[in-house]
């Protein structure tokens, strides 16, 4: 780690000269040689170097935004030219230049901070070995080694020895403690930054590779901090906590007032902005009379919740206009309700269940009609074949026998037991 964080050591000296120039600072308030204003410092740092890269967050955002719209015209590309990867990568290159997309773009804060990341480290590790560096000279480094936040100095380590965090004048227990606790802070927040951009601000309707990636890196990056934060001086840990801290207040910022389209904050934000037409009769800023316009200029292609918005403002007699603000309008109320009526009369969607029990309760009414009918030709054809065979019985000519009378009564008797006959009768 100290090879790599020695390679950005041309970064080092305007790294330390804007940390002194804040402790001197917050050193006139908590006192010099306190956790409290080198704390600061550090945190100062961050968000300084946070305010210079916001241009790069926007670019980042956007650029995630239009990946996630061009993942299905990519995975087409795929398909199309699956056996020919040359083809499939200028087909890319194509894509990203005509939608001005840069796939590198999303990685660029990262990459940007890099830099103050390893310098920083530098500049602590050579305050814990007792080593001047950049424009922190001996009085600032006794000073810095003098620190503590919490009980942990600011160049400690979780993985340090009893002996090394003795010379801090500290204890083992206290550093571990507070560099776990910080460790947990910094895997948490990493974890629901990355969850609040995946539940919140991802269109659902669309299925593609690119959620799976975001949805693997939400639990891969808090591991890979709880892993390797074991090394990061408390300095360090303070550093990142702050950053991740600042992108999660960030983002949420983005996600309120800027959501992806068709994603479950941008259905938040608009019923938001609804309500607020509604209460006002008016679009009260700029900003939101630009979302107006958008959504008006879309026409038949909005998604479900534009339209429901659409929907909403025609239910309080409003009409968006292509300007972005709104008028009242008693046809815009009447066509909302007749739309309403008309969803109204649809017959409620069955669920897979009560489509599978309908399906088998008609198969067996089927099978039992089919049953029925089939018996019926039968026993119709058994009774045509007995009446066809009395009528093409012969005929007997004069008196019959008294053998065939005798016979031709039997047959007429009933089955079963018989009543005997009277005596007088034989």
């Amino acid at each position: 780690m100290d090879t790599i964080a020695s390679l950005f050591s041309f970064i080092t000296t305007p790294v330390s000269w804007v940390i002194v120039q804040f402790h001197s600072l917050y050193g006139m308030i908590f006192g010099p040689d306190t956790g409290w204003a080198w704390g600061l410092s550090i945190v100062s740092l961050v968000v300084l170097i946070r305010i210079c890269l916001i241009p790069l967050f926007v670019k980042q955002i956007k650029s995630t935004r239009n990946m996630q719209v061009l993942q299905p015209k990519m995975k087409a590309i795929q398909e199309r030219y699956k056996n020919d990867k040359q083809r499939q990568s200028e087909e890319m290159m194509k894509l990203y230049k005509e939608t001005g997309t840069n796939p590198l773009s999303s990685c660029l804060p990262i990459l940007a901070q890099s830099p103050f990341f390893f310098a920083l480290y530098h500049v602590l590790s050579s305050i814990a070995s007792g080593k001047t560096i950049g424009v922190i000279n001996q009085g600032l480094l006794d000073s810095a080694r003098q620190a503590h936040i919490f009980g942990a100095p600011l160049a400690a380590k979780f993985l340090d020895s009893s002996e090394k965090v003795a010379s801090l004048n500290a204890s083992l227990t206290d550093v571990r403690i507070v560099t776990a606790i910080m460790i947990v802070l910094m895997s948490a927040s990493q974890f629901y930054t990355q969850r609040q951009l995946m539940t919140k601000n991802v269109d659902l309707t669309v299925k593609t590779p690119y959620m799976q990636q975001q949805k693997m890196l939400m639990y891969i990056f808090p591991l890979i901090f709880a892993v390797t934060g074991v090394n990061f001086p408390v300095g360090v840990l303070v550093y990142w906590l702050t950053t991740n801290v600042w992108t999660m207040g960030q983002q949420m910022y983005v996600i309120n007032q800027n959501p992806t389209p068709g994603s479950k904050a941008q259905d938040q934000y608009l019923q938001r902005l609804l309500k607020s037409i509604t209460t006002h009769g008016e679009v009260r800023s700029r900003r939101k009379r630009t979302v107006v316009q958008a959504i008006v200029a879309k026409g038949p292609d909005r998604n479900d919740n534009e339209r429901k918005f659409v929907v909403g403002l025609g239910k309080s007699g409003l009409a968006a206009q292509p300007d972005g603000t709104v008028i009242k309008s008693d046809t815009a109320a009447a066509e909302a309700e007749a739309g309403a009526a008309a969803r109204r009369q649809q017959p409620k969607r069955q669920t897979k269940a009560q489509r599978q029990a309908a399906a088998s309760q008609a198969g067996t009414d089927k099978s039992a009609s089919g049953d029925s009918e089939a018996d019926e030709p039968q026993a119709k054809t058994s009774l045509q074949k007995k009446d066809e065979a009395q009528d093409t019985a012969p005929k007997p000519s004069g008196k019959p026998a008294a053998g065939a009378t005798r016979q031709k009564a039997k047959s007429g008797q009933r089955k079963g037991q018989q009543r005997p006959k009277h005596p007088t009768k034989k």
